[in-house]
């Protein structure tokens, strides 16, 4: 027996190096890219002066006082959630609906869904050349609401209106993919189910209510945090559209964090403020790891 076991474990240290040796490069890459990054990140937000070691200082936390009292970061906060409430939401319920309907046996479904995918593969930099051409003052959008009887509208030039100009495109962009995940989602739903149901009686808003969002659930959960994510992280369309404007109002967090870090050269108030941003986004991984380990057990 004692030599069985002495086998044993001396093939279990076996199998332990070599998992380890084909984990090496791996954990090694995600030590370069991601860990260490994200370790100077958080040491970085304590300091302040230039972006070389010997050129900073430690601060302590006076770049995260500086964020609480500042006017400008509020503002951005601000903007970053009416952005985020306001993207996410029909982000989720088109393509739900549209994926509810293009599950059917409908004439053109192939069509329609590569036509739906289309904005997904789109470059986020060309879509926002094509927006900002769009609803410019002499723009298409704006001659369409000319020949309705209404006044052009000073989309990129309004504090009310350039919000949802962005906030358009990012639904717009988002569409495709989401719409790909719910179908994948839907097709997990047995058939038998609505079957079932209309046998019983239920009507297409019952089976919907009943069967298809009970069964798709993990999948909202999975949709709604990569939403979240593509919209916390939104940069391009800022950048591209509005630089920020008017008077701030389309400022986003991450656009904001590049102008303190490579405008101003402010790098450890960029860092504090790069870190809030990182610690949403870890929360919002927790709670679908949350989530998703609930559902596993009543599945």
């Amino acid at each position: 027996m004692k030599p069985s076991r002495f086998f044993g474990s001396q093939l279990l240290d076996k199998d332990t190096v070599a998992a380890w040796f084909f984990l090496a490069p791996a954990l090694i890459f995600l030590g370069i890219f991601v860990l260490w990054p994200i370790a100077y990140l958080f040491y970085l937000s304590f300091t302040a002066g230039s972006f070389t070691s010997a050129g900073t200082h430690w601060v302590g936390l006076k770049n995260y006082l500086r964020l609480l009292f500042t006017s400008d970061f509020w503002q951005v906060i601000f903007n970053t959630v009416y952005f985020t409430i306001a993207t996410v939401l029909p982000s989720l319920v088109i393509p739900l609906v549209l994926a509810v309907l293009l599950n059917q046996n409908l004439a053109l479904r192939g069509l329609l869904r590569g036509a739906y995918f289309l904005p997904s593969i789109i470059s986020l930099v060309a879509a926002g050349l094509g927006f900002r051409w769009l609803f410019q003052n002499n723009g298409p959008v704006n001659g369409l609401l000319e020949t309705i009887g209404i006044d052009p509208i000073p989309w990129l030039g309004s504090t009310i209106w350039a919000m949802p100009v962005l906030i358009i495109l990012s639904i717009w962009k988002q569409l495709g993919f989401n719409l790909v995940v719910f179908l994948a989602g839907l097709q997990t739903i047995p058939s038998s189910r609505y079957e079932a149901a209309e046998l019983d009686g239920a009507n297409a808003w019952q089976q919907f209510w009943h069967i298809t969002l009970p069964g798709l659930q993990p999948t909202i959960v999975f949709a709604f945090v990569t939403t979240m994510i593509f919209t916390l992280r939104s940069f391009e369309q800022v950048y591209v559209i509005t630089g920020g404007g008017p008077l701030n109002s389309t400022n986003l967090l991450v656009y904001y964090i590049y102008q303190e870090a490579f405008g101003q050269f402010d790098f450890g108030y960029a860092a504090a403020a790069a870190t809030v941003l990182l610690a949403v986004t870890l929360v919002l991984v927790y709670l679908q790891l949350q989530t998703w380990g609930e559902e596993s057990k009543k599945l």
